[in-house]
């Protein structure tokens, strides 16, 4: 119960409303790179308090209880297996091996190897082998880190073959596995070297892996400073000899650290009219990354008012989604009528028979509940705000009460302990089957779920077992209907985050359009570069 309960500061980091734009996302400024990579220079990367600027607990991805927000730590630290790569406009995506030279499927998707890159050290000078990596998959599978995957093994279901094959044994197929890697702490391999001998409170401080970057020193939720790591696997990388992450308080104050000079990146603005300030600015680069995570309203089908279909069908009839986007969006942000985003696998943007905005039949069935009083959250953030005070709007117009709070990242996670009723969330991953996707907000089984459905249970364990793409993609639209006509939760706007470079910084996932993970996407900090013109 402790593992899970931990995880929903998972569901608390993705739950952010952050600014989006449809299709594969955008970019502008008058950043092209000129000539090849540069060795050589810093970067220091602001991230926001509320979100990714907050590691509380540590940067040991066991122990880190908000690694879905971390992403850009744990990558530049311990590199991963696996990572998710792009063309430079956010098509093509896919999981490429990095510290993995491969993998197989075995047993029709119950049975997984990998095979290690051989000669990898961390940055002690330990092997990077496969019975380093066993041994993280142990320790992170049973952790309380908010994005430890849930593996079903089979007993002894870790097992080595030989210096640099792992085989991972399940008890049902786990198509998924390989999308899941680059959002799970079993991605980022720590070096049990190290950790058995610093012990578990000071490596969490000064965590030792095999990345790009070594730790020099960490305030928590305040600064991490790290160095080239001259033993990191690839050669000639990273550019970059010293990278820092630093917390700042927000869109607003990032945005004026970065004009006066005083930072290089900063990611996950969500801010519209900054993001549009910064969009106009010739010293800037603005990357909005391809959107894979629509709001939902999570709907508390558990308790009252919405253990009611028709005070379900009320909240479906009253919300206009397309109003809003273009409202306060100018119809940049696309609507989704799923828990996909167009920057994801298995996107539809539409579903038969989805209930639409009809004030006339939210208005009737208010009267005929004799009143509906409902009341909403979300993370504090500029565009959740906004939209959430525009949900107010519409639907007190339908004759629906509405309280509304918004709540910071730490104290979020405990309404989920008490009687919630609605939440203004994110909903979806890359692939629907990873990190934060659709099992996370509605399967039975999830500790922040409002949905308790054995159909809808088995739809999505389905869907993730299978191999093959196209039934992958038939099972997720038929979840996406069954959840549509149970009326569990209207979804709304795709988003994905906009990320800031000064001019003469460049990198993938920062200059370039690689699909979030979660919220943020994933930055290759190794190959991020500044030149010195």
């Amino acid at each position: 119960m402790r593992s899970k309960l931990q995880r929903l500061a998972l569901l608390a980091a993705v739950v952010l409303g952050l600014a989006a734009c449809g299709g594969q996302g955008t970019s502008t400024g008058n950043n092209a790179a000129a000539g090849p990579p540069q060795r050589g220079g810093e970067v220091t990367v602001l991230e926001a308090s509320s979100f990714a600027g907050g590691w509380p607990s540590g940067l040991d991805p066991a122990t880190n209880t908000t690694g879905g927000a971390n992403i850009s730590q744990l990558n530049a630290i311990f590199g991963g297996l696996f990572l998710l790569e792009a063309d430079d406009d956010g098509s093509n995506a896919r999981i490429v091996p990095n510290q993995a030279e491969g993998y197989e499927f075995l047993d029709d998707g119950k049975t997984l190897k990998i095979t290690i890159r051989d000669g990898i050290e961390f940055s002690d000078g330990t092997p990077f082998d496969a019975d380093a990596v066993a041994f993280n998959f142990k320790r992170d599978s049973d952790a309380t880190c908010t994005c430890a995957p849930q593996w079903r093994l089979a007993p002894d279901g870790i097992t080595t073959e030989g210096p640099r094959t792992v085989v991972l044994h399940f008890t049902q197929p786990n198509a998924a596995i390989v999308n899941n890697f680059p959002i799970s702490n079993v991605n980022w391999i720590v070096s049990p070297t190290a950790l058995q001998k610093m012990g578990p409170d000071q490596f969490k401080l000064a965590p030792v892996g095999a990345g790009p970057f070594k730790v020099v020193s960490d305030q928590l939720s305040s600064q991490l400073v790290l160095e080239r790591n001259p033993a990191y696997f690839k050669p000639g990388l990273p550019y970059l000899d010293k990278l820092t992450f630093s917390s700042v308080g927000g869109d607003q104050p990032a945005y004026q650290t970065m004009l006066a000079g005083q930072a290089q990146a900063y990611e996950g603005m969500g801010t519209v009219p900054l993001i549009e300030q910064a969009k106009g600015n010739d010293r800037l680069t603005v990357t909005i990354q391809p959107p894979t995570s629509p709001y939902v309203i999570q709907l508390n089908t558990k308790t009252a008012p919405f253990d009611n279909e028709l005070a379900r069908e009320a909240i479906y009839y009253a919300t206009d989604f397309d109003a809003i986007a273009k409202g306060l969006f100018k119809g940049e942000y696309p609507v989704s009528q799923m828990f996909t985003g167009p920057g994801g696998l298995f996107h539809h943007p539409t579903v038969p028979g989805y209930r639409t905005f009809n004030l006339d039949k939210a208005k009737q069935i208010v009267q005929q509940l004799g009143g509906l009083t409902v009341q909403l959250g979300t993370l504090s953030g500029f565009v959740a705000q906004q939209v959430m005070t525009a949900l107010q709007t519409q639907w007190q117009a339908a004759g629906i009460n509405v309280r509304i709070d918004s709540y910071q990242l730490s104290t979020l996670v405990q309404q989920f302990n008490g009687p919630w009723q609605a939440m203004l969330q994110t909903a979806g991953a890359w692939d629907p089957a990873a990190g934060v996707g659709v099992a996370f907000r509605f399967a039975s089984t999830s500790p922040f779920t409002g949905v308790s459905d054995p159909h809808l249970d088995d739809l999505l364990n389905q869907a993730a077992a299978i191999v093959d793409p196209a039934q992958r993609d038939t099972i997720y639209q038929e979840a996406a209907k069954y959840i549509s006509d149970k009326a569990y939760a209207p979804f709304g706007l795709a988003f994905a985050t906009a990320n800031l470079a000064v001019n003469g910084v460049y990198g993938p996932g920062l200059t370039t359009r690689i699909p979030s993970l979660a919220v943020n996407s994933g930055v290759w900090w190794d190959k991020v570069w500044r030149s010195s013109r």
